[in-house]
């Protein structure tokens, strides 16, 4: 059965250094809602601290484009990461179905997540995150929200795997 964990918000001390927290898995999967954003980010982050160390992939409950959204390329460039090859996929196309670890960055995420999970031997780790895509404005404040919420996952990513560097504008 999938063993549910809500890290602590950033901010807060953390709940004793459970070393669920801090054990390093051999592969992740972060889910969002479309793959699109959010979980590509996720990917192409933890790809770059951990490298072959960790499988990751990522996954949308939904994937409705053939290609990352264009800020979320934008802003991982800005740190020196490529995510303009991927492609969003949904559960049924992935690769491999048994992860040792399983982050999701979205309440519908989050729910099918643990649906799916229910028979797995897994962790399951939700980790709310702002959808950039939900901000209005000029260009500037899109931009604002995309790289907020590229800086709220590399801070989680850097807690949550004990890494201690990072790629900067």
């Amino acid at each position: 059965m999938a063993q549910v964990i809500i890290p602590p918000p950033f901010g807060t001390p953390d709940s004793g250094g459970s070393p669920a927290l801090t054990e390093m898995p051999d592969s992740v999967l972060f889910i969002c809602n479309f793959n699109a954003v959010r979980s590509p980010m996720a990917e192409g982050l933890i790809k770059f601290y951990c490298g072959h160390r960790i499988y990751a992939d990522s996954v949308g409950i939904r994937a409705e484009e053939d290609h990352a959204n264009p800020f979320a390329i934008a802003v991982m460039e800005e740190v020196g990461l490529d995510i303009s090859q991927h492609k969003p996929k949904k559960f049924e196309e992935l690769m491999d179905s048994s992860y040792d670890l399983v982050i999701t960055l979205s309440p519908e995420a989050q729910h099918k997540a643990i649906d799916l999970t229910r028979t797995l031997d897994c962790q399951v780790e939700y980790w709310p995150t702002l959808d950039p895509t939900a901000v209005t404005g000029n260009r500037e404040n899109i931009i604002s929200a995309f790289r907020q919420t590229r800086d709220m996952i590399t801070e989680r990513i850097k807690k949550r795997f004990n890494i201690d560097y990072f790629p900067t504008v």
